[in-house]
């Protein structure tokens, strides 16, 4: 590790570890897993600017899960759609697309359990997960959705990433450089 990034997300102040990936650049790691109060947060604030613009939610294991599921409890939402990495025995009939993302540098594939695409099907759709950076796990998750038939409408994170911080066509609570 290589010290901490002091960050605001949107009023909550948060100290992210620096660390180095193999390709020679060096993140600003987050990580939701077990931080109840820092997810809480996260997922009050994204909700309330997803409010009446969505019917479901959707996310992308793992670290996208609790945040969703706040997200979701917040928007009254029953149920939150996720696409899993692995594929489970009761998902063989569902949908699978590819992916490559900047912390694994891997093509995985995601996969959309039958009940999920049929959640998401003809629906409105927020994409909800925790950071985007060069958008490779966000077009997997897109390119899945629209299999399903679901209608993007909203693309939320808590923390865009280097040059996603200048896209246009999501929203985000905080940015974070990507260093070398």
């Amino acid at each position: 590790m290589e010290g901490y990034y002091p960050l605001d997300i949107s009023g909550y102040h948060a100290e992210l570890p620096i660390l180095p990936l193999p390709s020679g650049v060096k993140i600003c790691f987050f990580n939701l897993h077990g931080a109840q109060e820092l997810t809480e947060h996260c997922g009050k604030q994204i909700a309330a600017r997803l409010k009446g613009e969505c019917d479901v939610v959707v996310t992308a294991e793992s670290k996208g899960l609790q945040l969703a599921h706040v997200v979701a409890r917040e928007l009254g939402q029953r149920y939150y759609a996720v696409c899993r990495k692995s594929k489970k025995l009761y998902m063989q009939d569902g949908l699978e697309t590819s992916v490559r993302s900047i912390t694994t540098g891997e093509e995985q594939k995601l996969y959309l359990s039958k009940h999920d695409a049929d959640l998401i099907r003809g629906k409105r759709v927020a994409i909800v997960d925790d950071v985007v950076s060069t958008g490779g796990s966000l077009l997997g998750i897109e390119n899945i959705v629209n299999l399903a038939g679901g209608v993007i409408v909203k693309k939320a994170f808590v923390l865009a990433e280097g040059d996603a911080r200048d896209r246009t066509d999501i929203i985000y609570l905080a940015g974070i450089p990507l260093l070398k």
